[in-house]
């Protein structure tokens, strides 16, 4: 599933993650897609601080290690999120978990 990096139903901004780890590594082949309000193709993007390549595309697959975010029209910019090509990772599901919840970890390396 998705992973909004912000609360549900905020005014606001997100930045969906697929997968959705918490953790997020160049070889999981991963898709950005910018939500906001404003005219649909009207997203910026940024990867490490500076206007990025992919002007007016909702999504894609990244290619590059970095730190990313999206800019809409009428909500603003996205949190950020960072893309690592770390050799090894531990990675955990991108949801709130709970003392007691089961979780599945995953070591890639």
């Amino acid at each position: 599933g998705w992973c909004p990096l912000s609360p549900t139903g905020a005014q606001t901004t997100q930045l969906l993650v697929e997968p959705p780890w918490r953790l997020v590594v160049l070889w999981d082949r991963v898709t950005l897609t910018c939500q906001g309000s404003g005219t649909v193709g009207a997203t910026t993007w940024y990867r490490d601080g500076q206007r990025w390549g992919q002007e007016g595309s909702d999504h894609f697959t990244v290619t590059e290690s970095g730190t990313y975010r999206c800019e809409r029209p009428d909500t603003g910019h996205s949190p950020l999120v960072t893309i690592s090509k770390d050799p090894v990772v531990l990675q955990v599901p991108a949801r709130a978990l709970l003392e007691g919840d089961m979780v599945t970890l995953r070591c890639q390396g």
